[in-house]
């Protein structure tokens, strides 16, 4: 190239925006991957199932969203909505903590639970969220979650739990810890009248709730990328004093050791669980028949 086309060619730069334009944005118009980078419409990102378009990462979804796209009309008879936690050990701040997070969110604790139908079959569901003091489980989420599973026994309906955690509440210490011994022994009463169990993980699902219920399911889905485990890897690698592999505690890294049955792709979730759901009801059909 000619020195003279050198100086007529003219050179692109990227412009870095002003803070007045930055304050001119509306806030919450536009959203960052947290894997990639990738900025994009909010509004776009959430037509998306709030999967990122570039890369694939599953960003977070509030109960209520998961709710939504998940149940026939976005319906939900909602069980135990008035539940709400005490402070059993007058744990400091404890309580203003719940009071400014319930406001913050709408919601009375880190799970929601009813019935709905999926594809038209009737199902009860527990639905956990990170918005509530990062999906912890305390005695009301325990206590929430073992009386949907009772709801699903006596009305011998398929239980779906979506599962997001960062463990027991250390707030509430031991009344936390025991819910992982009272859902787990319901779930065993479940199984032995014959229930059905499906069991989606989503990121990240960590501590207690992995130590119980989340790995209970008859079927266990995990959606792409999401993390799971009873400690982080770094808790890991500290004590085992050891690298870990590469994804360990991913669901892939899970599914490909025979923790996880299956990964599914938000945008398939549905109709993946309407067709558990489709060979569960003609298992039961056949079964009816077989006992006359």
């Amino acid at each position: 190239m000619a020195i003279k086309d050198f100086f007529q060619k003219k050179r692109k730069y990227a412009t870095i925006p002003s803070e007045q334009t930055k304050r001119e944005i509306p806030e919450g118009i536009m959203s960052k991957c947290p894997r990639c980078g990738t900025i994009q419409y909010s509004k776009e990102l959430g037509k998306n199932l709030k999967v990122c378009t570039s890369c694939g990462y599953h960003n977070k979804l509030s109960a209520i969203e998961r709710i939504e796209i998940t149940l026939d009309e976005s319906r939900l008879f909602e069980y135990d909505s008035d539940m709400i936690s005490e402070d059993p050990l007058q744990f400091p701040d404890y309580v203003d903590k719940l009071t400014r997070t319930m406001e913050a969110t709408g919601l009375r604790d880190a799970v929601v639970t009813g019935e709905g139908t999926i594809g038209g079959f009737p199902v009860v569901v527990a639905v956990m969220t990170a918005e509530f003091i990062t999906g912890t489980m305390g005695s009301v989420v325990g206590e929430k979650v073992t009386r949907a599973i009772e709801a699903a026994m006596n009305k011998k309906y398929p239980l779906i739990i979506f599962s997001t955690s960062g463990g027991a509440r250390t707030q509430e210490s031991i009344f936390s810890l025991m819910q992982m011994a009272k859902t787990s022994a319901a779930l065993a009463k479940f199984d032995d009248a014959g229930g059905l169990f499906i069991s989606v993980i989503t990121d990240p699902t960590y501590g207690g709730v992995t130590a119980s219920f989340a790995m209970l399911g008859d079927i266990v889905i995990a959606e792409p990328g999401a993390r799971f485990g009873f400690a982080g890897p770094i808790v890991i690698e500290q004590t085992i004093r050891q690298k870990l592999p590469e994804g360990f505690q991913t669901a892939e890294f899970n599914e490909k050791h025979g923790q996880v049955d299956m990964v599914v792709h938000r945008k398939d979730m549905r109709a993946t669980l309407i067709k558990l759901l489709e060979l569960h009801a003609g298992g039961a059909k056949e079964e009816a028949k077989a006992n006359g």
